[in-house]
């Protein structure tokens, strides 16, 4: 009998995936449990096993292709055994999906036509102006200025515009007087000084110009995908509230400069001190490790710390399992395996599923401070920021201390401000005094 080889949902987020490669081609015998195709979830890149044995007869979808989950990719079956069937319900599924929505209907043509009020027409013909040759003023073609022959020769000789002059003589004739008097005026106003020209400065030359840049366009990861939703399903139905502290860091970090030159295996990073601090927090405040659901709150009886781990084209979160119980020996051992197989795409589902809270440390990025988005469905998750020396009043002096700004995000339908406040209070406290945690 013919087994489908189909793009299988390998996380509860997973709505497609990428085929990143075939480990057989057509004609390879291959049996139940073998690995047969690769590819690239929302989460890693995980493995396809055959679940039946025979001959890889087709294979339907190609590497570097994506496809929805549950779609055909292959078939597996006897040599002589007819998989026509199959070829055609995956063709007709692939055209039912590749089907372009129906066309909107047009509006009538007319239905976004403007019509001009009634009376426009009529007000714009009576603001426009009127026909040539109404201006008021004009002088009839080749009428000429009364002046005298003397009069006509002095105002020429003197630069002034007939034009210009109020006639005296008799029908308003300009005469020698009218002439002289205008001189006379002229020459009586004070001569403005001369514009200077201004002198402008040289060009500034043009810088050179930007090489060409094109856009670029790519398809978003799988992970890139995932995020995108999940942010969009948490920032939105999540009721987000911050909380933000400051912690003087000095003392902890003399603890890990002491546990680090007593032991010379495993040594313990800042972010160790940060897992054992939430954790512990965690033991003593179980109303801040609870989930929304759909019609209660879950209270959970340990304590699976995600944490929040960059990677080439987005970000995952391994969970640190039962983080509550163990020892900040054993947590700093586990946190480095899981972060350095995060990075490498080499987790398991069940390593990144299940979390109850969750920490992001950016401090290595030079951020003080940031708010981090919930992982639903969690409650909470803290940001931390880097250490940094600054001044501060301690007992009315002012000193220089390490100190590290936290947010915490809280989802106000299962954490209110005052047990946000008191779980931050103890972390801080921890962090403060951090033979607690070794306690």
């Amino acid at each position: 009998m013919a087994t489908k080889v189909v793009m299988a949902q390998l996380s509860p987020t997973m709505e497609e995936g990428k085929l990143i490669e075939w480990k057989v081609a057509e004609g390879d015998t291959v049996s139940q449990g073998d690995i047969v195709a690769e590819i690239e979830t929302d989460k890693a890149n995980m493995d396809i096993e055959a679940l039946g044995g025979g001959v890889l007869r087709k294979i339907v979808v190609h590497a570097g292709a994506t496809v929805p989950v549950g779609a055909l990719i292959g078939v597996i079956a006897a040599p002589d055994e007819s998989i026509d069937a199959l070829l055609a319900e995956a063709a007709a599924a692939r055209t039912a999906e590749a089907a372009p929505p129906e066309p909107a209907v047009a509006p009538p043509e007319d239905a976004t036509a403007v019509e001009e009020p009634v009376g426009a027409t009529e007000a714009r013909t009576a603001d426009e102006p009127a026909g040539a040759g109404a201006g008021a003023g004009t002088r009839a073609a080749g009428g000429r200025i009364k002046a005298s022959p003397v009069a006509r020769r002095m105002a020429a000789e003197g630069g002034i515009a007939l034009a210009s002059l109020t006639g005296s003589g008799p029908g308003g004739r300009i005469v020698k007087a009218d002439v002289q008097a205008a001189l006379a005026s002229r020459a009586a106003a004070p001569t403005p000084p001369p514009t200077p020209t201004p002198v402008l400065p040289p060009p500034t030359p043009a810088p050179p110009p930007l090489p060409h840049l094109e856009d670029r366009v790519e398809e978003p990861s799988q992970m890139r995908k995932a995020i995108a939703r999940r942010l969009a399903q948490s920032i939105g139905p999540v009721p987000h509230f911050f909380l933000t502290t400051e912690v003087d860091m000095g003392r902890a970090l003399e603890l890990r400069a002491d546990l680090n030159a007593r032991f010379a295996e495993g040594r313990i990073g800042v972010n160790d001190l940060l897992l054992k601090a939430t954790a512990e927090a965690l033991n003593r405040h179980p109303a801040a490790n609870a989930s929304w659901e759909e019609n209660a709150i879950r209270y959970h009886g340990a304590v699976h710390l995600g944490l929040a781990v960059a990677i080439d084209g987005g970000l995952i979160t391994p969970v640190l399992r039962d983080a509550g119980r163990k020892g900040l020996r054993r947590i700093s051992t586990e946190a480095r395996d899981l972060i350095t197989r995060a990075r490498a795409r080499k987790l398991a589902p069940e390593e990144y599923q299940g979390g109850t809270f969750s920490v992001s440390n950016l401090g290595m990025f030079d951020i003080d401070q940031f708010t981090a988005i919930i992982n639903p469905p969690e409650a909470g998750i803290l940001a931390m920021g880097q250490t940094i020396e600054k001044p501060v009043v301690v007992a009315g002096e002012v000193v220089v201390r390490k100190r590290m700004r936290v947010t915490m995000s809280c989802d106000h339908r299962v954490i209110d401000g005052a047990t946000g406040a008191a779980f931050l209070g103890t972390f801080k406290a921890m962090l403060e005094n951090p033979l607690e945690m070794l306690l």
